[in-house]
């Protein structure tokens, strides 16, 4: 990533990370068809509102995930093997420790949660059944989002994209084996993601292994050491912050999705489902520019990163633009495979129409904080997640909802879910290109 006209070598490395997001999303998009399709429109909303509490308690992960990103893209872009080594080895420990945090954490809080966000009697067992599942298997799907993060850190794309697609294809059979063969349900679908995502992951350390040419993985660098420990928590606690806002948010917001009853959940995750194909492009030019930046950054090239920065975002919209469009028109389709209830699927397309324009927003978001992040300032875009979030996003959807209730609509109008991301969208994308412009992020290099 040093070397090279930097559009061409973003592009190269966003592709394969592309694929695997696409094939990553299938996950969560297999498993909302296959119980859409076998158990009910009950068993969808059933696993969407399992999902802010799921992202939740994964906080850690996103953390150290983030920090062990930066950390590897920089000590490998200046070549210094013994600091990468030993940041490697402390990535496997933190993880540990994360697992083992959220297996008992998960155990005590999922039920009262489900409570707390008042989740409807008819799907709130369904919803701890597959949370509980999901948490207790957390190791598999934890060490392969950190395990990837750092293959493409190494520069590695093409070996994570590959070890995800193995595990695609065994979480689709798995899923149809244990459904709409075994009448598990949502605890099927459940048990065939966490097996699939440990597959994947064993196939990343493995991979990780042999590059003995680039890193050593020896007993001694399998201790916590306080240098790296350390700055891997202080980059990436901002990015696990951040998601854990964001989660909270949604958390509180899932609570007024709720109050408008099974139909408006359904089409709630629905429309989340195909947000997170819409939302593939930014996440992917996203990581591959923290990557970018990181090496660069690492090996002093500042104006290769100022250049670059400027080339990627651009990609970024075009791409985001163009799959939007496609989506706009050909959305009706796409949600019709989750649901054969034509009402569920007129509702859904109203909500996405609210939302579109915003995935161009966040392409600028996701590029800019990308670059930031890569040269070790992981503040700025957490205290720009935590306004639009906090400030923006919560108090417009209640907002709203409250300006709009009626004798009618009791609850407000369902619209209010919708309009509140994409202000908070809008807003967080002014935010952070005038952040990156003012150039702070410049003096925060780790090395």
């Amino acid at each position: 990533m040093t070397v090279g006209e930097p559009w061409k070598q973003i592009l190269i490395f966003t592709l394969p990370m592309l694929i695997g997001n696409i094939a990553q999303q299938l996950y969560s998009t297999v498993d909302s068809i296959v119980v859409g399709r076998y158990v009910g429109d009950n068993a969808l909303a059933a696993v969407g509102s399992a999902a802010p509490i799921l992202n939740l308690l994964l906080v850690l992960f996103i953390g150290i995930s983030m920090g062990a990103s930066i950390m590897v893209a920089q000590y490998f872009g200046a070549k210094q093997r013994e600091e990468l080594s030993y940041t490697i080895g402390n990535c496997l420990l933190l993880t540990g420790a994360a697992v083992l945090i959220i297996m008992v954490v998960s155990v005590i809080v999922t039920r009262p949660l489900l409570r707390l966000l008042k989740t409807p009697d008819s799907i709130i067992d369904w919803c701890a059944s597959y949370l509980l599942i999901m948490f207790v298997g957390c190791a598999g799907s934890a060490y392969y989002n950190i395990l990837s993060g750092v293959l493409r850190g190494l520069g590695d794309a093409f070996a994570a994209l590959l070890y995800l697609l193995v595990a695609t294809i065994l979480n689709i059979v798995l899923d149809l084996f244990f459904v709409a063969k075994l009448n598990m349900g949502v605890s099927g679908v459940a048990l065939a993601t966490i097996l699939a995502q440990t597959v994947s992951a064993g196939l990343c350390f493995r991979r990780l292994a042999r590059m003995r040419d680039l890193f050593d993985m020896k007993r001694k660098y399998m201790r916590f050491h306080k240098k790296y420990a350390g700055n891997m928590v202080r980059l990436g606690l901002p990015s696990g912050l951040t998601q854990a806002i964001f989660s909270l948010a949604s958390i509180i917001v899932q609570s007024l999705t709720n109050s408008f009853g099974e139909m408006f959940i359904a089409a709630n995750v629905i429309v989340m489902r195909v947000d997170g194909f819409a939302m593939l492009p930014n996440f992917s030019f996203g990581s591959a520019m923290t990557t970018y930046a990181g090496q660069n950054v690492g090996a002093r090239k500042y104006d290769r990163v100022m250049k670059g920065a400027k080339q990627g975002t651009f990609i970024a919209v075009l791409t985001t633009s163009t799959l939007t469009g496609l989506i706009m028109i050909f959305g009706r389709y796409l949600m019709g495979i989750f649901t054969n209830t034509a009402e569920l699927v007129d509702l859904s397309m109203r909500m996405m129409s609210i939302i579109a324009v915003g995935y161009i927003a966040m392409a600028v978001t996701q590029s800019l904080s990308g670059v930031m992040r890569g040269a070790g300032d992981t503040m700025t875009p957490m205290w720009i997640s935590i306004f639009t979030t906090v400030i923006v996003r919560v108090p417009v959807a209640y907002g709203i909802a409250w300006l709009t209730r009626s004798e009618l609509l009791p609850n407000g109008r369902q619209e209010c879910v919708f309009l509140s991301l994409l202000c908070s969208w809008l807003i967080g994308a002014l935010a952070t290109a005038f952040f990156y412009a003012r150039g702070k992020w410049k003096e925060k290099a780790l090395l």
